[in-house]
């Protein structure tokens, strides 16, 4: 006798086969663990990203962003009016160009990145596993995501 487990038509839906429940499971929890670290500086996490984006790359349209950050601007736009409300970003249409906005950090905003720059030392260790594989992960991904893009 053998221990072959049957396959059915319905073994493709069935949870624990599925790539992308761990992916967004995982994703959840990480979002979760930064929110400690993060309410400190006033910020959500997707706050974080965008604002770590500034940080690194300066001032930018609203349209460049999103690329960036895989964002829309339905998602982008009320992100981005919090964080003026909070005086960390700068939001001016270019005369004689409505339609785009330019984006920039202001002076709070980049004092911010001072106080930001412990957040990824209180989040050492979020992921359990080994620093070698922490970085195929992250490689991984990141291939999956420049994959997915170049796709669609």
């Amino acid at each position: 006798m053998t221990s072959e487990k049957k396959t059915t038509k319905y073994d493709c839906i069935r949870l624990d086969n599925q790539l992308c429940f761990p992916l967004y499971a995982c994703a959840k929890e990480v979002v979760r663990q930064y929110r400690k670290p993060l309410e400190e500086l006033g910020l959500t996490y997707t706050q974080y990203v965008v604002m770590m984006v500034f940080w690194e790359h300066g001032g930018m349209t609203e349209g460049e962003l999103g690329k960036i950050v895989h964002l829309d601007s339905g998602t982008l736009a009320p992100l981005l009016k919090r964080l003026e409300k909070q005086g960390l970003v700068s939001r001016v249409r270019p005369a004689g160009n409505e339609r785009k906005l330019f984006l920039s950090l202001t002076e709070k905003g980049e004092k911010l990145k001072d106080k930001a720059a412990d957040v990824p030392e209180s989040m050492r260790g979020c992921i359990d596993l080994p620093e070698e594989e922490l970085l195929q992960l992250k490689q991984l991904l990141d291939k999956a995501l420049i994959r997915m893009e170049t796709h669609t």
